[in-house]
């Protein structure tokens, strides 16, 4: 790993906000995501289980976590499965986790290598009434491929008789709400992305192409100790700006455009996610700043009324109204526009066509509830968004925000937002 130790504290406490979720007599079993190959004789890289990360820490593959906190076997209440280190398999892919540093890392005392757990695992399995096994229950899923499946499959065949749990159902809550140790590492995978968005913006001007922009950000990423990227980097300049996950970061940046750019570091394997827009030559002409400026009147719209107990979907309903009124303000959309809209398809979609935000934290589209009132410890990002055809135009403004008991802490705080504020910072002597 390039960051720096995580205290094993964090994990300790995460487990313990989870066993106190169990039933009574219950297990909880979760196991590591798979190596998927890519071709030949390649594979993905490997990105862990995020349930088992917020549990232990552990990022290596073949892990599993193990807690069963009515064990009559005191030492075997929670468990740590690791891979055995091979000193061939070392020469090639490098050092694999001892018992004692995966305890160090984790703080879980009991540790056992996974060709051996299976006949441990049925001794607590017979005794146990309730199994929680993990599935990726994300809102925002959309592959078909499901390889957590053929665990949980693999359990109830050989365990067929027993109660079975949805971990995920505990995961959403849980997850949602982030505690201040897992802010203090999200603030830094925010401040390396404040770093790299400073750089950038002394980088940039007509002539140079996205993907010399996308190598200014790597570097400052991986020289800050970020692992990656936690996304799919998008820097996109011109009319490409209204293609939403526009990723291929090919072309020149001209004189007269703006360059959406909506990247994030992952530091500690917590995730920042950051989107700008800003003139390519350093100054936004008077309809660029008056359509940036609207966008940027939605977003602190946002931030004025994301408090804990508002419910998510009254948020939306509310920013949208806002967004209607911005629009019209600009002129991109008229009162007969809405008197004639469709309801299911309403006149601001045109120019604003995708979600306000989402939870944040270990995933950047992160667990979290959205059906009900918001809460105070969750992680959100702001990001309205103005995307205009006609003009071949596309603006996006995105900070992240930890709420609060009466209002949320901006994690970008001190990063240029406004037109003033890009237009001082950009400007050459």
């Amino acid at each position: 790993m390039k960051y720096l130790p995580i205290d094993s504290g964090l994990f300790k406490k995460n487990r313990e906000r989870f066993v106190k979720a169990m039933k009574s007599n219950s297990i909880a079993i979760f196991n590591a995501s798979p190596v998927i190959a890519e071709n030949g004789d390649a594979v993905y890289s490997y990105k862990a289980n995020s349930n088992i990360t917020w549990l232990s820490g552990i990022t290596q593959e073949q892990t599993m976590v193990i807690l069963y906190p009515d064990n009559k076997d005191t030492s075997a209440r929670e468990v740590l499965v690791i891979q055995r280190p091979d000193e061939l398999l070392e020469k090639w892919n490098g050092h694999l986790l001892r018992k004692h540093e995966a305890t160090e890392l984790s703080g879980i005392k009991n540790v056992q290598y996974v060709d051996s757990i299976d006949a441990m695992l049925q001794v607590w399995m017979h005794h146990a009434e309730y199994v929680y096994l993990d599935t990726n229950e994300n809102d925002r899923r959309g592959t078909v491929l499901r390889t957590d499946l053929q665990f949980v499959n693999k359990i109830r065949e050989q365990y067929p008789l027993h109660k079975y749990e949805r971990a995920a159902v505990l995961m959403k809550e849980l997850r949602a709400i982030k505690t201040k140790e897992e802010v203090a590492i999200t603030q830094k995978a925010v401040d390396i992305t404040h770093q790299a968005f400073l750089r950038v913006m002394k980088f940039i001007r007509p002539g140079v192409f996205e993907h010399e922009i996308e190598a200014e950000i790597t570097h400052e990423f991986i020289r800050n100790r970020a692992t990656r990227h936690a996304y799919g980097c998008i820097l996109a300049s011109g009319d490409r700006a209204r293609v939403l996950h526009y990723v291929d970061n090919n072309q020149e940046c001209k004189d007269g455009e703006l360059i959406l750019m909506d990247f994030g570091a992952e530091y500690g394997n917590y995730c920042a996610d950051l989107s700008r827009t800003i003139p390519v030559n350093g100054k936004f002409s008077k309809r660029q700043a008056e359509v940036y400026n609207a966008c940027l009147n939605v977003h602190n719209y946002c931030v004025s009324i994301l408090k804990p107990k508002i419910n998510y979907a009254d948020y939306i309903e509310k920013v949208n109204a806002e967004m209607e009124k911005q629009l019209m303000k600009i002129g991109l959309i008229s009162k007969a526009d809405i008197k004639n809209q469709d309801p299911a398809n309403p006149a601001y979609r045109k120019y604003f066509y995708h979600g306000i935000g989402h939870h944040l934290g270990l995933d950047v589209h992160d667990l979290g509830i959205r059906n009900e009132p918001v809460k105070e410890g969750m992680l959100f990002t702001i990001e309205p968004g103005i995307y205009i055809e006609e003009e071949q135009m596309g603006i996006r403004i995105e900070n992240n925000y930890w709420l609060t008991k009466n209002g949320s802490v901006n994690l970008f705080k001190g990063i240029p937002i406004t037109v003033e504020e890009i237009e001082r910072y950009m400007k050459r002597k």
